[in-house]
């Protein structure tokens, strides 16, 4: 087994909100006590909602926010922002929207080499040029591309350069946050495929932060479901598919399109909104949704054990 790259126990971020003329203030409870392990070589998948706590959870493993509270480890060294500095070349981001992530003044070159510029200052500009050209072959781009703008390429073009430019610094670990949700279907497959290529290659590490189940049974070996910034189950990707426990993660899959037209499916839609991240409700905070929802539920909050395929659940699916 190999030994995890991250390391996160009970990562926590909340935030202050000041009321306003028609808005009371509170507490934004974003990611609460979420705990994970990423091996290298290994996606570990983040699905949910919008509004779930994925892309905070995203922020800060990037070390772009502290956590309220909690602790994470990268190669076994534990992570505050005084260490941020050594360790931000370990973990490098790729963003949802290509077409915003890229600095429109500047050339392709320019943007793969300026990773290294700024955390590699002594790099000779000729080995810097060297290493950004060879970036461009291995994320499938050509020689001529190297000195023309964002404007002139492609979405998944783009999303090829955030890929290079986030492989610059050779990270450990890559942060995926919804990196197809903004292309075509039919480029959507090549940039994944791209990255199993990556992956394999270079003994990556992806934390895939995706809505998309569909994508995320193509990419994951082990899957974390949030739900108002809580994880609701965890396990591999394979017994989560085969049998969801948490009732939560059986309305998510069954809302997920099936290749086989002739299977049957039962679409089980869930009642009411997603609550305030201002106002978790007691208890369950599922519970307002869920079928299966009894007293028990409305007045205690189950807790995730941290064994197998662990749901946090009083009445789990069988």
């Amino acid at each position: 087994m190999n030994t995890p790259v991250v390391v996160a126990e009970n990562l926590t971020r909340h935030y202050d909100v000041k009321g306003g003329l028609f808005s009371k203030g509170g507490t934004v409870r974003a990611v609460s006590e979420t705990s994970f392990k990423l091996e290298p070589g290994k996606t570990l998948a983040v699905v949910g909602e919008s509004g779930c706590g994925k892309s905070t959870l995203a922020r800060l493993i990037t070390m772009i926010e502290e956590p309220t509270s909690g602790t994470f480890a990268i190669g076994g060294d534990n992570v505050t922002p005084e260490t941020w500095a050594r360790h931000r070349a370990d973990v490098q981001i790729v963003f949802q929207d290509p077409y915003g992530s890229l600095n429109p003044r500047q050339r392709i070159g320019s943007i793969l080499e300026e990773p290294l510029k700024i955390n590699r200052p002594d790099m000779p500009a000729a080995e810097r040029e060297a290493k950004a050209r060879d970036m461009l072959k291995l994320v499938g781009l050509r020689p001529e591309h190297f000195d023309r703008y964002p404007h002139m390429f492609s979405g998944g073009q783009r999303q090829r350069i955030a890929v290079a430019r986030a492989l610059m610094l050779e990270p450990k670990v890559l942060v995926l946050d919804e990196p197809v949700s903004a292309l075509d279907l039919s480029i959507q497959s090549q940039i994944l495929n791209l990255l199993v290529d990556l992956q394999e290659r270079l003994g990556l590490a992806y934390l895939f932060i995706s809505h998309d189940l569909s994508v995320v049974k193509h990419m994951a070996d082990d899957i974390i479901v949030m739900y108002l910034g809580r994880p609701v189950e965890v396990g591999p990707k394979a017994e989560i598919f085969a049998k969801p426990r948490h009732p939560y993660t059986k309305a998510l899959l069954s809302a997920t399109p099936m290749a086989d037209p002739k299977a049957k499916k039962t679409r089980i839609k869930l009642e009411g909104e997603l609550p305030s991240p201002l106002n978790v409700p007691a208890g369950c905070a599922f519970a307002p949704r869920c079928w299966k929802v009894k007293d028990k539920c409305r007045a205690e909050r189950p807790t995730l054990g941290d064994e197998g395929h662990p749901a946090a659940c009083f009445f789990p699916e069988a």
